[in-house]
């Protein structure tokens, strides 16, 4: 989960770039493609003592950069992928092969469409773009619906950093 500023930035690009057939999600940095329906109760207990015992990550927009047909902008956080690897050790024989290997973090704010369009909106996020400070302030989970995500639980990060 990202802080309400930033969540708000990017859903608006989203909404303004991204085709409203597609887009059924809000703006979101995913650690895994896909764990088991059946672990989302476990899942939900891990989210709970990681966000008991670990303060909100650090985490830098590094670059705005190109999907082919779409535009995101990379994230930079060790902390994020520690955070993330803790998840992967505790369901390591259920992750699907995408899911084995670390992801690069990034928010897709348009996907999907010529590419073409995908240049020029690159070209223009480009020309204003200077790396910042993004806030994370917690993780969430989604069930699958064949289309639609259904969220599942939030967790916000509790501890402080010392």
């Amino acid at each position: 989960m990202m802080g309400a500023a930033d969540q708000r930035h990017f859903d608006a690009l989203r909404t303004a770039h991204f085709p409203p057939e597609r887009n059924y999600l809000p703006a979101h940095i995913t650690l895994f493609r896909q764990l088991p329906p059946s672990c989302l109760d476990e899942l939900g207990r891990l989210f709970c003592r990681i966000a008991a015992d670990t303060p909100p990550p650090a985490a830098v927009l590094r670059e705005v950069y190109s999907l082919g047909q779409g535009v995101a902008f990379r994230i930079e956080s060790p902390e994020l992928l520690a955070i993330r690897a803790r998840i992967a050790d505790h369901f390591a024989g259920m992750l699907t092969a995408q899911d084995r290997g670390v992801p690069r973090l990034h928010i897709t704010v348009q996907n999907k469409v010529a590419a073409a369009k995908a240049r020029a909106l690159l070209a223009a996020l480009a020309s204003e773009f200077r790396p910042r400070q993004l806030a994370i302030t917690g993780l969430a989970a989604h069930r699958y619906r064949g289309g639609p995500w259904d969220p599942a639980f939030t967790r916000s990060f509790r501890a402080s950093r010392r």
